[in-house]
C-alpha cells in the first residue's frame, strides 16, 4: 500500500513518516539546514503479517505544490496531517482538494503536536478537520492524535495503517501492460542508471525492455528494488527502484513514464472530464492557460471548451487540454490544473480520451463516445463503444491502447459482448447483430443493382459503400468485403462487385467494342483518347462508341477526366502510385501539380484534371497550391 502525507508546512509532516519508518525524509542539505521538505521523500513500513507500507513525504509549502503534485499520483491512501496549535491552514485545505480531485477514496486524519495544546483545542481542530472533509471523498475517515514528543497515538495510526493495508483490494494484475510513473532519477557508480517510481500497472521483472515515453528511447531492465532489497521482480500498486541500461539520468527524469513499447504513443490533445474547484470565484473560460498536473508530468496548456463557453466553479464538464508539448498520458489518468503562475490549484478530473481529435464533425457521436469513455470499467466503456459505432465499427487498437487493455484482453471482451473483428491494421470491431445487418444490406444492395443493371458485371466498390455503410472508413468496408468474398458470397472484380451467382447479360457486340478498344486506351497510356479520337482510332461509330464509354466510367471500368478524355481503371491504378511516390518523396509528403505534370509526361491542363480526379476519388486531397495523400489505393481500387 502506497501512503502519501498531505497538509500544511510544519505540520509534522516528515516528523510522523520518521516516527513511523524510522527514515529521515528530508534527504536534501538545504531541507537539513532550513528544516522543510522541499522534494519528496520516501520510507517504509514493515509490519507483521502486513503488506508493505510505502510512504511519499510531500512538501506542504506552497511554492513546492508542484513537487507535492508528483508524488501523490498512483497512491491508494492519505495521511492528512494538521497540527492542532495551528489549525485547518491554506495548504491544508489545498492538499485536501487536490488528493480528492486525484480520486483517493481512503485515508487517515492525523492530529499532531497534541501535547502542546489544551484538550478544548484539540476538540475545536478536530471539529475544523471533520467540516474540511465534508463533501470530499475522504468524508468519515478515522481522525488520530499523535504526539511525537510523547509517542501518544502512534500504536493507534500503526494499527489503522495495517489494517488498511490488509483491506486494500488488490490490483489487476493481468490484462494490462506495465506501466510506471518516474518520480526521481540518479546514477549510482557501478550500476548507472537509476529511475523510482510507481508502477502503474502490470508488472516489471529484470530483463524487460520499456521505453521511456515520450523521448522514445528503449531500455532494459538491469535490477530491480524494493524497500532496499533486490528482487526479480515489481508489481502493479507498488514502488521500486529501477536499474536502467541505455539511457542517461538527463533523459528520464521526472515526468517520463517507463512503458512497455506498445503502450509509447505522446500526445498533446486530452479531451477530459474536468472539474472546477467551488472555492474558485470564476468560472474557468475557453483557452485559459493552466499548468496541467498528470502523473508526475507538469506542462503548460490551454484548456478548450466547446463554443467558446466557460466552465462555472463547482461545475463538472467536457473540455479539451491542448498541450504545449507531447506528453505520455492515459485514459483514467487523474490530473490537476493551477493557474498561470502555477500558484493556485483551479481543478482536476479525469482523462477520457488521450487521442483527442483536433476538430469534431459529429458533436452528437462525439458526446456519445466521451460518455462511453467515462465507465470506470473497460467492459462497460466497450460495450458503450460497440454502441455508439454499431454501423461503423471502431478502432479498436486506439482504444485497447487508450486505456491499457492487451489484444487477448480485448478479444476476450469482444467474445463476452458478441461483437466481432472486422478489420486490422488497425483492428475495426462491430457488434455481430450490426454485422449480420450490414452483411444483409450489402448483399440487397448489390442485388438490387443486378436487377435494374443486368448488363453491367456488377456494382461500383464506392457506389455500393455509399448506399450501404456511407459512414464507414474505406478501408475497414473493403476489409468486410474481402470477408463476404472468402465465405463465396460475392467476388470483387478490382472495383466492381457482384453477387456469385451473377451472370452479365451484356449483348456480344458490346464485349467484341470493349476487347477493340482496351489496346487502343492502354497504347494512349496517360495522355489518354476523346470518343472521338478512339472511334476513329478503331473504326467504330462515335455514337455508338460514346454510350459503351459511358457505361464502362459508371461501372468503374474507365475513368473521365474534364476535357472528355477516359483512361484505364489500369491506367488510373498507375497514376495513383505516381502520385504517392512523388509525395513520398518529400519531407511534408504533399506535392504540387507542376511536380506531377513532370513526373507523369503531361501538360499541365491535363495534369491539373488528373489530379482533380484523384482528388474526387479521394486518392489526394488538395491543402491550398498543394495536394496531400488521403485514402489507401486499394481502398479506393479494390484489391490489385
Amino acid at each position: 500500500m502506497i501512503v502519501a502525507t498531505a497538509g500544511h508546512i510544519d505540520h509534522g509532516k516528515s516528523t510522523l513518516v520518521k516516527a513511523l519508518s524510522g527514515v529521515d525524509t528530508d534527504r536534501l542539505p538545504e531541507e537539513k539546514a532550513r528544516g522543510i521538505s522541499i522534494d519528496l521523500g520516501f520510507a517504509y513500513l514493515t509490519l507483521a503479517e502486513t503488506p508493505t507500507i510505502g510512504f511519499v513525504d510531500v512538501p506542504g509549502h506552497e511554492r513546492f505544490v508542484r513537487n507535492m503534485l508528483a508524488g501523490v499520483c498512483g497512491i491508494d491512501y492519505v495521511m492528512l496531517v494538521v497540527a492542532v496549535d495551528d489549525g485547518v491552514m491554506p495548504q491544508t485545505i489545498e492538499h485536501l482538494s487536490i488528493v480528492n480531485l486525484l480520486g483517493v477514496q481512503a485515508g487517515v486524519a492525523v492530529l499532531t503536536k497534541v501535547d502542546r495544546v489544551s484538550s478544548e483545542r484539540v476538540a475545536e481542530v478536530r471539529q475544523q478537520v471533520q467540516a474540511c472533509l465534508q463533501d470530499t471523498n475522504l468524508a468519515g475517515i478515522d481522525i488520530v492524535e499523535c504526539s511525537a514528543t510523547t509517542q501518544s497515538g502512534f500504536p493507534e495510526l500503526r494499527n489503522r495503517l495495517a489494517h488498511a493495508a490488509r483491506e486494500l483490494h488488490p490490483k489487476k494484475l493481468e490484462g494490462q501492460s506495465f506501466r510506471f510513473a518516474i518520480d526521481r532519477s540518479f546514477s549510482i557508480v557501478g550500476s548507472g542508471t537509476v529511475v523510482t517510481g510507481t508502477v502503474f500497472a502490470h508488472q516489471v521483472r529484470v530483463g524487460d525492455r520499456l521505453t521511456i515515453s515520450p523521448a522514445d528511447i528503449s531500455v532494459r531492465v538491469r535490477g530491480i528494488h524494493k524497500n532496499s532489497v533486490a528482487v526479480t521482480e515489481a508489481r502493479v500498486g507498488e514502488r521500486c527502484a529501477l536499474n536502467i541500461v541505455g539511457v542517461s539520468t538527463s533523459d528520464c527524469g521526472r515526468g517520463n513514464w517507463l512503458v512497455a513499447p506498445t503502450l509509447h504513443a505522446p500526445t498533446t490533445r486530452l479531451d477530459v472530464s474536468l472539474t472546477v474547484l467551488r472555492t474558485e470565484t470564476h468560472g474557468l473560460a475557453h483557452w485559459t492557460q493552466v499548468h496541467l498536473h498528470v502523473g508526475t508530468t507538469e506542462v503548460v496548456a490551454h484548456v478548450s471548451i466547446r463554443r467558446g463557453g466557460t466552465l462555472a466553479f463547482g461545475a463538472t464538464g467536457h473540455a479539451q487540454l491542448v498541450l504545449s508539448h507531447a506528453i505520455a498520458c492515459l485514459s483514467g489518468d487523474r490530473f490537476i490544473v493551477r493557474d498561470q503562475s502555477g500558484q493556485r490549484t483551479l481543478g482536476g478530473g479525469t482523462v477520457l480520451d488521450p487521442f483527442a481529435p483536433q476538430r469534431v464533425r459529429q458533436k452528437p457521436l462525439r458526446d456519445a463516445e466521451l460518455e462511453a469513455l467515462s465507465h470506470a470499467e473497460p467492459t462497460a466503456a466497450l460495450a458503450a463503444m460497440l454502441s455508439c459505432h454499431a454501423d461503423t465499427g471502431f478502432d479498436a487498437d486506439q482504444f485497447g491502447r487508450s486505456l491499457n487493455i492487451t489484444q487477448a484482453e480485448l478479444l476476450a471482451m469482444l467474445t463476452q459482448l458478441n461483437a466481432r473483428v472486422i478489420a486490422k491494421e488497425p483492428t475495426y470491431v462491430q457488434l455481430n447483430e450490426a454485422h449480420k445487418k450490414l452483411t444483409e444490406r450489402i448483399l440487397t444492395e448489390v442485388q438490387c443493382h443486378h436487377r435494374l443493371e443486368p448488363r453491367a458485371a456488377g456494382i461500383n466498390l464506392k457506389e455500393l459503400r455509399q448506399r450501404s455503410a456511407p459512414r464507414m472508413k474505406a478501408t475497414v468496408f473493403l476489409s468486410l468485403l474481402k470477408s463476404l468474398a472468402v465465405e463465396r458470397q460475392i467476388v470483387i472484380l478490382g472495383a466492381v462487385i457482384a453477387l456469385t451467382s451473377h451472370q452479365s447479360t451484356a449483348n456480344s457486340s458490346d464485349q467484341l467494342m470493349w476487347q477493340k478498344i482496351q489496346p487502343a486506351l492502354m497504347t494512349a497510356g496517360f495522355k489518354a483518347l476523346t470518343a472521338e479520337a478512339l472511334a476513329q482510332s478503331v473504326g467504330l461509330k462515335a455514337l455508338v462508341l460514346s454510350e459503351l464509354l459511358h457505361r464502362k466510367v459508371k461501372e468503374g471500368e474507365l475513368y473521365r477526366v474534364r476535357s472528355e478524355r477516359f483512361y484505364t481503371r489500369a491506367n488510373f491504378i498507375e497514376l495513383s502510385k505516381l502520385a504517392r511516390q512523388l509525395a513520398l518523396t518529400h519531407p511534408e509528403q504533399t506535392f504540387i501539380a507542376a511536380q506531377f505534370r513532370d513526373i507523369v509526361g503531361v501538360n499541365r491542363m491535363l495534369a491539373i484534371e488528373i489530379l482533380e480526379v484523384l482528388d474526387r476519388l479521394g486518392i489526394t486531397q488538395r491543402v491550398g497550391d498543394a495536394r496531400k495523400l488521403f485514402k489507401s489505393i486499394e481502398s479506393v481500387f479494390g484489391p490489385q
